[in-house]
C-alpha cells in the first residue's frame, strides 16, 4: 500500500503513507504527523479505522492512543517504563499490555 484515502473538510485526499510518522487518537479524531508538514492533520477518524486500513508490518499500535511508522523508529526502549523514540525526537510510550509484542521487536 503506497497510499491511503482520508475524507477532511476539504474533501477526499490521497496521503503518502511512506510519509506519516504517527497517528494520534483522541476521542472521535486522529491527528496524523507528516514527515514533510509542520503541522498535523485532524480528522474525523477514530484510531481503530486506521489500524484496519494501514499495513501491520509497517504501522505498530504501542497504545490506545497511538500507532507510528516504524521506519521513523530510533529505538525502542523495553524497560520498566517502554518507549519508542522517534526519528523527529517524540518519545512515545507503549502500554504495558502491548510491550511483550515490542520486546520480540527491540
Amino acid at each position: 500500500m503506497e497510499t491511503i484515502c482520508i475524507a477532511t473538510n476539504k474533501g477526499v485526499e490521497f496521503y503518502k503513507v511512506s510519509n506519516i510518522i504517527r497517528i494520534q487518537g483522541l476521542s472521535n479524531y486522529c491527528k496524523i504527523y507528516f514527515a514533510d508538514k509542520q503541522y498535523p492533520l485532524t480528522v474525523a477518524k477514530v484510531l481503530h479505522w486506521f489500524e484496519e486500513q494501514l499495513p501491520a508490518e509497517v504501522f505498530w499500535r504501542t497504545h490506545k492512543t497511538h500507532m507510528v511508522n516504524n521506519s521513523y523508529v530510533e529505538k525502542v526502549h523495553t524497560s520498566n517504563k517502554p518507549y519508542l523514540l522517534l526519528s523527529n525526537g517524540e518519545i512515545i510510550a507503549i502500554s504495558r499490555r502491548r510491550a511483550p509484542l515490542f520486546k520480540i521487536v527491540g
